[in-house]
């Protein structure tokens, strides 16, 4: 009896699956994407880390790649078990778990997260606002909703993961060049691709975990950037989480809560939810993802509430006893309760940029309220822009009593940085 990671995107050692697995009575077999490995300079990890198998697949992003792979390793090592964590993975870990008759999530309770005009549907049939948008087919189509919805407009995949694919059309002449220029009716975002008005307002996002169809625990932060910004945005990217006594966490909890309701999803996940703010304070859904949240959000979780989030969602899919702190907290969930964090936290991520990385600080500062210090690149290495929203060149954590103190070490941290970093122009 084996269990089969799919794992697409970023640091394969930064996930320690073995010890995640601790308890599984079996192996423990990886297929994990070639490229993705040689971008952030990692080799395949081995028995030493506790795989049975590791395989770096070329091509993985290519359709039936993977799968072939997946179905072969399934038979070899008699696959009993197919996780993944990535959001662009949960589509094909599904359909291979209808394939070979696994446990876990299908393809039916994947669609209504991964589909954002499924999820749409279901929300809004619930009484969850969501912004004006219509699927586009032709050129008509997105003329003939800016034409009723104005500008600015949105343009995404149906599927899109990480921020990748999005578009902001500011003018009539941007959207004339697009069309001329982009927009291809035979291409393969067709019809995948839809339309939305643009929201006014800071985005916010709730994290948390559901267990046996209930929602165990679940805390909101607020982006203080644009996620689209991330190929051009060299400044800091910063995310925090909202006071306890903020009205405003309070409602984001319940809308998300509503919406979480509204869809049919599997009974054990955790999930990550964009809802705008408005500034004429109402709550707009953007989008609702049935996995754990990127860059740092794992770690935040894990400082809020005493369990790494990823973990606990990989552990009930499998069965294994979930980590001890959280009986506390399903049990108080049970009851009606509503967890409190046990700290604040902001999150700091500076995106890769053009250039030569000259010298960079490899440890963090000798501040005791740095929770998390990560560097993605090194010296001699020369770096494009951002290829997607989790291609970083810096991310840090911090915690504080309150969003006051977070804010103000964040700013300290970001300085110390930014003063140890150089960066030879391209």
């Amino acid at each position: 009896m084996s269990v089969l990671v799919l794992h697409q995107i970023g640091s394969v050692h930064a996930l320690p699956y073995a010890r995640w697995f601790d308890g599984y009575d079996g192996d423990l077999v990886l297929l994990t994407c070639a490229q993705n490995l040689a971008g952030v300079a990692e080799e395949l990890p081995g028995a030493d880390e506790g795989f049975a198998h590791a395989e770096a697949v070329e091509g993985y992003d290519l359709s039936g790649t993977l799968e072939a792979r997946a179905l072969d390793l399934a038979r070899r090592h008699g696959i009993r078990h197919l996780v993944s964590v990535h959001e662009r993975d949960l589509d094909r870990a599904a359909a291979l778990r209808e394939i070979l008759d696994l446990p876990g999530q299908r393809p039916d309770a994947v669609r209504p997260f991964r589909d954002k005009l499924v999820t749409k549907a279901h929300a809004a049939a619930a009484g969850v606002r969501t912004a004006p948008h219509r699927e586009v087919h032709t050129a008509t189509d997105l003329l003939a909703f800016t034409a009723e919805h104005g500008f600015p407009v949105v343009l995404k995949p149906r599927d899109s993961a990480g921020s990748m694919g999005l578009r902001i059309l500011h003018t009539p002449a941007e959207l004339d060049a697009y069309l001329a220029e982009d927009f291809d009716l035979y291409g393969p975002d067709q019809p995948n691709l839809f339309a939305e008005a643009y929201v006014e307002g800071p985005m916010c996002h709730v994290d948390g975990l559901v267990l046996g169809g209930r929602t165990v625990l679940a805390w909101p932060s607020q982006y203080q950037y644009a996620l689209a910004s991330y190929a051009t945005d060299t400044g800091p990217r910063v995310d925090l989480t909202l006071d306890v006594d903020d009205p405003l966490a309070h409602r984001l909890l319940d809308f998300v809560e509503r919406t979480l309701r509204a869809l049919p999803g599997p009974a054990d996940f955790a999930f990550h939810a964009e809802v705008f703010h408005t500034p004429d304070d109402d709550l707009v859904l953007c989008e609702i993802a049935c996995r754990t949240g990127g860059a740092a959000i794992r770690d935040i979780v894990g400082l809020l509430f005493g369990v790494d989030p990823t973990e606990v969602w990989l552990r009930a899919q499998l069965g294994l006893p979930l980590p001890a702190p959280l009986n506390g907290i399903a049990a108080a969930a049970a009851t009606g309760g509503r967890p409190l964090p046990r700290t604040m936290t902001g999150q700091l991520v500076l995106m890769k940029r053009p250039g030569r990385v000259v010298a960079v600080p490899r440890r963090a500062p000798d501040f005791p309220w740095v929770e998390k210090f990560r560097v993605f690149v090194e010296p001699g290495q020369t770096l494009e822009p951002a290829r997607h929203s989790s291609d970083f060149l810096f991310t840090a954590l911090v915690s504080g009593r309150d969003r006051a103190e977070v804010v103000s070490r964040v700013a300290r941290l970001e300085s110390w940085f930014l003063g140890e970093l150089v960066l030879e122009a391209p």
